[in-house]
């Protein structure tokens, strides 16, 4: 389990030296992070970044990489001006700081993000993908937002939704073996609460060996041994939004 004087062990990670592709913009009330396609498309995802933030590099590498997949990628700043966790804040004060900043209430954002889309990008079919923090927010999306096509979740928190299963959309949820955050029990239980009451099609899949944050927080030249399943679960995300998208 998470040692309690690190109740999340979100440290960063391998932070990406990278610019980005794409620019920021501001939308309505909502500053945001836009990679296009290479060529016109009329589908877009939505990218809900971790506690780390919006303009965390290793999201916006995610973000680039959904774009030169043929999609729109928009990567807002769901915390709206508050700011982002650092690894050098005291983690004894992360729970009072989480408080102000809850996954399941970024409704109005998606809506004024959705329209965008729409309207300024021409999608049609928009879908979502979260990391962490971002991940419990597509599993609450996924569950009341009848607008987005679809969902991945990696490695979202299951404890902020437990008991709640009947999703709306088609969701695919990424978990690491190894994660010191969400136990191995706690995803076998999400699996059998999908089984009883989920009516959509959907996917539970635990990556060996892996720990939190694996798929946009390692880098693959840092760590050879986990490469494959690094690019294993990027590949998977890709593709679930191309069945679905």
């Amino acid at each position: 389990m998470a040692n309690e004087s690190r109740p999340c062990p979100c440290d960063i990670g391998d932070r990406f030296d990278y610019g980005g592709r794409g620019q920021e913009v501001q939308v309505e009330h909502i500053k945001a992070y836009v990679c296009k396609a290479p060529a016109s498309t009329d589908k877009a995802v939505v990218v809900i970044h971790d506690v780390f933030g919006w303009q965390l590099p290793n999201t916006r590498y995610m973000a680039d990489m959904l774009a030169a997949n043929g999609y729109t990628a928009i990567c807002p700043d769901f915390f709206v001006g508050q700011e982002a966790w650092k690894p050098s804040n005291d983690w004894a004060s992360f729970d009072d700081w989480l408080k102000t900043r809850n996954a399941g209430k970024i409704d109005k954002e998606v809506d004024v993000i959705v329209k965008y889309l729409s309207e300024q990008c021409g999608a049609k079919k928009i879908g979502v993908i979260g990391f962490c923090w971002g991940g419990a927010a597509v599993q609450h999306l996924m569950l009341k937002n009848p607008h987005l096509k679809t969902g991945v979740s990696l490695y979202g928190v299951i404890r902020f939704f437990e008991g709640r299963s009947n999703l709306l959309h088609p969701t695919f949820f990424i978990f690491a073996e190894k994660d010191d955050y969400i136990p191995l029990e706690q995803v076998t239980l999400l699996e059998q609460k999908l089984k009883q009451n989920c009516k959509v099609d959907y996917e539970v899949k635990i990556y060996p060996g892996q720990t939190h944050g694996f798929v946009h927080r390692k880098r693959e030249d840092i760590n050879p041994q986990d490469k494959p399943y690094i690019e294993e679960g990027r590949k998977d995300m890709i593709n679930w939004l191309n069945k679905y998208l």
